[in-house]
């Protein structure tokens, strides 16, 4: 079973408020998710191919991440979750934006890395290829390969 903490729209946690994963997060209340955009230090950004079993199955996505745990801030998450879905061990993130969803907040980092691009540990049931592309490319892909949009706002930030 999967805890996350209760946060409320101001991005205050909620103490003593705790969520589980599959259960409906009741109105008013939102549960944190960290997303890492990866750009190489050459200027490429890493793709993910999710797995097929998974929803949005067998499209690419531009970030690593998933739902901070219980006790996590979005930091410890988005460093937790790129090591779990890439293997790449990040010291430096950027925070590069905070969005309100339906019932989730998301924290947007950027990972800019020297990680031997050959050396991208994927992690199973979770996403089966993964490849290096320019950001014109990123930008260039259809909507029913690429399914990360929110982040594309901040490929030319940087």
């Amino acid at each position: 079973m999967e805890l996350w903490d209760a946060y409320d729209s101001g991005f205050r946690r909620i103490e003593g408020r705790t969520l589980v994963r599959g259960e409906p997060i009741p109105a008013g209340l939102y549960h944190l998710v960290s997303d890492i955009l990866v750009r190489h230090r050459d200027g490429t950004y890493l793709l993910m191919r999710r797995d097929p079993r998974k929803h949005y199955g067998g499209l690419w996505e531009a970030t690593a991440g998933g739902s901070a745990l219980r006790g996590e801030t979005a930091l410890d998450c988005a460093r937790r979750e790129l090591r779990e879905e890439t293997g790449i061990l990040a010291g430096d993130l950027t925070k590069v934006g905070t969005e309100m969803g339906e019932n989730t907040i998301y924290v947007e980092f950027l990972c800019v890395t020297d990680w031997p691009k050959d050396r991208i540990t994927l992690q199973p049931g979770e996403t089966v290829d993964y490849r290096w592309v320019t950001g014109e490319t990123l930008l260039q892909m259809k909507r029913d390969e690429l399914i990360t949009e929110r982040m594309e706002q901040y490929l030319d930030a940087f």
